[in-house]
């Protein structure tokens, strides 16, 4: 089977995925995008027209604890740890400038 995917391609994919690869690297991604693909393919042959969607492999059911109300920390010792503080509040780096709020 020819390749479904040449180097041109994965040189394609890497620059959409902002990756500096060496031709070295295009050529061996490109040979395991191409078994990826081959494997795929290898699966679409099997017949599923009687085997039903899965949402997970194992008969799972709701795995989920009670909801129980408990008391909760408190304010104090929630912040104990904390490396930054504000009176009741946790003090976080700031992450965006003034332009960004419009």
């Amino acid at each position: 089977m020819s390749p479904k995917i040449d180097k041109a391609q994965a040189k394609k994919v890497a620059k959409l995925s902002r990756l500096d690869l060496t031709e070295n690297e295009i050529e061996e991604f490109s040979a395991q995008l191409n078994a990826v693909l081959e494997y795929v393919e290898k699966m679409n042959e099997l017949n599923t027209d009687d085997v039903q969607p899965l949402a997970h492999c194992l008969p799972v059911s709701n795995c989920f604890r009670e909801d129980i109300v408990k008391e909760s920390l408190g304010t104090e010792k929630t912040l104990a740890n904390a490396p930054q503080t504000d009176n009741e509040f946790f003090k976080v780096p700031k992450i965006l400038d003034d332009s960004a709020a419009t």
